[in-house]
């Protein structure tokens, strides 16, 4: 019984434990699920909860109308944000062996970036300091999660084009960075010391609380800011 009980966990047929957690570290059902969500207490990978914001579903004219926003510009916008996040959690933590983002639109999915790390201390003294960070004057949520194989996680269908649930698929939609960033970032004799892109201003920050004034210059503003540390 034990080894069948072992065989099944994580899995459809596990009636007990949700298997879209086990699976992606997220559950549409949030608290309300029906299954029992067992959060790590230690673990390779963090998340950090609703983190990247897509220009395409956020940008706004002063008038409160929604901007257009083209690929060429979205894609700069999320490298930009890949390469800022990347540095500074690797610099500051540890090194970094897959970064991944979530351009779902599901509130449990939407923007999440997932850091897996080396080494497990790395990732639990990520998990602390982050938690008492802002990003872009946007306070970090960050939690241990179960996700260390992400080909387990994303939706197949996504990478052949042919994910009939868009957004709303339940499973992870990982947006993919420039082949030369990846290089930049990931590739044999990586330059460690790679820094902030130089026209962004630096988005970490300890503790920051924006004022209202910050609050309504972003809020109108067309421009396609990213979220800073």
């Amino acid at each position: 019984m034990a080894e069948y009980l072992a065989s099944i966990f994580g899995t459809e047929k596990d009636k007990v434990n949700c298997s879209f957690y086990f699976k992606i570290g997220a559950c549409r059902h949030g608290d309300r699920c029906s299954r029992l969500h067992n959060k790590p207490t230690f673990s390779q990978t963090i998340v950090l909860l609703n983190l990247y914001r897509n220009p395409q579903n956020t940008a706004q004219s002063a008038d409160g109308s929604h901007c257009r926003v083209s690929d060429i510009q979205v894609q700069e916008h999320y490298d930009d944000f890949f390469e800022e996040v990347f540095t500074e959690v690797e610099q500051k933590y540890g090194e970094i062996e897959e970064m991944n983002i979530c351009d779902n639109l599901g509130d449990h999915l939407v923007g999440n970036v997932y850091v897996k790390f080396r080494r497990e201390e790395d990732a639990e003294r990520a998990l602390v300091e982050l938690n008492n960070r802002w990003f872009n004057g946007q306070a970090i949520h960050a939690e241990l999660s179960p996700v260390t194989d992400f080909r387990e996680s994303c939706c197949r269908q996504y990478e052949m084009g042919e994910c009939n649930r868009g957004g709303f698929c339940n499973f992870m939609h990982l947006k993919p960075i420039s082949s030369a960033l990846r290089q930049q970032l990931y590739g044999r004799g990586r330059n460690r010391q790679v820094g902030v892109p130089h026209h962004a201003p630096k988005r970490f920050s300890e503790r920051h609380q924006p004022n209202d004034r910050e609050r309504r210059r972003r809020s109108r503003s067309p421009r396609l800011r990213h979220g800073r540390f």
